[in-house]
């Protein structure tokens, strides 16, 4: 650490960190060693996982439940160890209220199908209302348009404040008695807005509303307990806490999952099939029909092997750490305006901006030629950038892996841009 950096408490050894993720040690345009600043959109994945991932193949490959050979007994012991560690890391009161998706959209489209069809009291028809926010990823507003289309069902959400918070000043108007469902972000993809949880599902509560929570951001950074949280149903995904890509997570209540119907019918969610009719099996099978993401949910457990060796208490305090010097290094940079809070309070590690007229795609591509990687464009979360009269924003996102010094990198290489449009 640089005498710069002296300040800064509660980072993690990132220098024995680094050595578990390969591509940190990629060099790229004229031997410039890569700064992975893109950790939202996804994480890197550290040898153990990469490990997991080669070992399954290459000695334990085979289909799950099905067969009652070693190496089949030995993928299903290996697929369910990881619903297991899932639940754990989580803390889920039962395993079987962990279900495996391709990712967190199919996480949240599979609640959305599932009260579209459901009876009685759950069902959301045209009678209701479904509440969501203006800073959702789209993952979190098109299946609600979606379902709000199919059954007539009223649209709602909450606005956002001018400093990127949630507006919940009309909070009684937007969950009231008719509200069936409210779904929202924990934390911002592209505001980087840590959200009211106990405020918004208290007011739920009250009127009897179930309660989705999309925690993609959040499940990476910090601890997250179903428990403590009191929603129904809670989506994440594999690849941005350091696990492979075509692995999602829902948690669902177990009485919800019991009474609510299947969205997807094939081999392995059925109990018995006729010709004539088929009863299902008990969650979370019921809502996994075919053949499932086996290596890739080794590989997740393998991720939260890892991440609870850290400790998320302490991945939380270091994203903190670096978050706060971000948001004031890069404050120091002319013309750069935060779309977002502007302090490290109730925020995340992911830092949305725009430097004067220049277009982010301009910023991400100068910055790509010294070796910086962030995103741009409006991260799938249109209405946010609409919001606030931007087409687009230059984000940078910070990890367990992330050091002060590639902060001090990126500050540098916005200066370049600057020059470099004049």
């Amino acid at each position: 650490m640089t005498s710069a950096h002296q300040g800064l408490t509660g980072l993690l050894d990132t220098e024995a960190i680094r050595k578990d993720f390969p591509l940190l040690d990629r060099v790229v345009h004229d031997g410039k060693k890569i700064v992975y600043l893109d950790s939202a959109a996804t994480s890197q994945k550290p040898r153990q996982v990469l490990d997991a991932l080669n070992t399954y193949y290459e000695r334990h490959n085979a289909n799950v439940h099905r067969g009652v050979y070693t190496v089949a007994e030995e993928a299903t012991a290996l697929y369910e160890g990881a619903r297991d560690k899932v639940a754990a890391f989580i803390n889920a009161p039962s395993r079987d209220e962990v279900i495996f998706t391709k990712n967190a959209s199919e996480s949240l489209n599979l609640v959305a199908n599932m009260l579209g069809w459901a009876d009685e009291p759950y069902r959301v028809d045209h009678e209701t209302e479904i509440a969501i926010t203006e800073m959702e990823h789209h993952s979190n507003i098109v299946p609600w348009q979606l379902l709000s289309q199919r059954t007539g069902a009223k649209l709602k959400w909450f606005g956002l404040t001018d400093d990127g918070r949630l507006d919940l000043s009309n909070i009684e108007e937007v969950i009231t008695e008719k509200t069936k469902i409210v779904s929202f972000t924990l934390v911002s993809n592209l505001l980087g807005t840590v959200n009211p949880v106990e405020t918004i599902i208290r007011r739920a509560q009250e009127v009897g509303a179930l309660v989705c929570i999309d925690a993609s951001q959040a499940a990476p950074h910090m601890v997250l307990d179903v428990q403590a949280l009191q929603a129904d149903f809670v989506a994440f995904t594999g690849h941005k806490m350091v696990g492979p890509t075509g692995i999602g997570v829902l948690w669902g209540r177990q009485e919800l999952l019991e009474d609510l119907p299947p969205f997807l019918g094939g081999g392995e969610m059925i109990e018995t099939v006729s010709m004539h009719s088929s009863t299902y099996a008990p969650a979370p099978h019921k809502f996994e029909a075919g053949t499932p993401p086996i290596a890739q949910a080794v590989g997740l457990g393998a991720a939260v092997d890892y991440l609870s060796a850290i400790g998320m208490e302490n991945i939380a305090r270091h994203e903190h750490a670096i978050t706060e010097y971000a948001v004031r290094r890069l404050q120091e940079v002319p013309d750069l305006r935060i779309i977002g809070p502007t302090t490290a309070e109730d925020r995340g590690a992911a830092i949305s901006f725009v430097l004067g007229d220049i277009h982010p795609h301009d910023v991400g591509q100068v910055l790509d030629e010294q070796g910086i990687a962030v995103r741009v464009g409006h991260h799938c979360a249109r209405p946010v950038c609409l919001r606030y009269g931007i087409p687009a924003t230059t984000r940078a996102s910070f990890y367990l892996y992330s050091t002060p010094a590639e902060v001090d990198a990126l500050v540098e290489g916005l200066e370049h841009v600057r020059n470099f449009f004049g």
